[in-house]
């Protein structure tokens, strides 16, 4: 009976190998915690990133409200200088209804824009808005009446529709200065995490391919 013949590895040799492979296990526990590492940072970032858009989102949605509402406050200001201006320079009274229609523009953008206004119309501009505002046609009659004391502010009340619409164009200014400076701002956020997010992916993608190769050689 032939007996099998095996071939034992040197002692020295096992010793090595089992050195290896303890070697090779606890570099590929090293590259799992550095993979773990590198996968939370790349969230971090993308948590930022997502964010930041979010955040991007509502500032521009903010601010197209506020465009659209200082245009059409800054629209209807002008006509209602234009009228004015008209009535100014014929010395003539206009028709009742363009008094009425520049009074009401007058009220509602004193009361939808108050907080903008404030400190801005002094005690008496506001006086004269709301004498105007309750009698438009008497406040500009040409012929002395009860409201004769009202009679010369007339310039008054032209100036103060100028004042709101200046102020209401300053604040739009401002407010489309700042909206490009946040939307700069946010690119400048977006370029930079997505490369840090890319290189956070590439170096995962390097030490995943390590991981697998040392996980490999120490089953060989």
């Amino acid at each position: 009976m032939t007996g099998v013949q095996t071939c034992a590895l040197p002692i020295s040799r096992i010793e090595d190998l089992t050195t290896k492979i303890e070697e090779l296990t606890a570099a590929s526990a090293r590259l799992n915690t550095e993979i773990k590492n590198l996968e939370k940072e790349v969230a971090a970032n993308q948590e930022s990133l997502d964010k930041a858009t979010a955040l991007r989102q509502k500032q521009l949605a903010e601010f197209n409200a506020e465009e659209k509402d200082l245009l059409e406050s800054i629209s209807a200001l002008k006509s209602a200088v234009t009228v004015l201006s008209k009535h100014n320079s014929a010395l003539v009274q206009l028709p009742r209804s363009h008094m009425m229609g520049v009074a009401a523009t007058l009220q509602h953008e004193m009361q939808k824009h108050a907080a903008l206004l404030q400190g801005l119309i002094t005690p008496s501009q506001r006086r004269a808005a709301a004498a105007f505002v309750q009698a438009p046609q008497d406040y500009f009659d040409a012929e002395p009446t009860f409201k004769q004391s009202y009679a010369p502010q007339s310039g008054e009340i032209f100036g103060i529709l100028k004042q709101m619409k200046e102020t209401f164009e300053t604040n739009l200014s401002s407010s489309q200065k700042e909206e490009m400076a946040n939307q700069k701002a946010y690119e400048d956020l977006k370029a930079a995490k997505e490369e840090e997010i890319a290189a956070g992916q590439a170096q995962i993608d390097r030490s995943e391919e390590r991981r697998v190769g040392k996980e490999c050689r120490s089953r060989w």
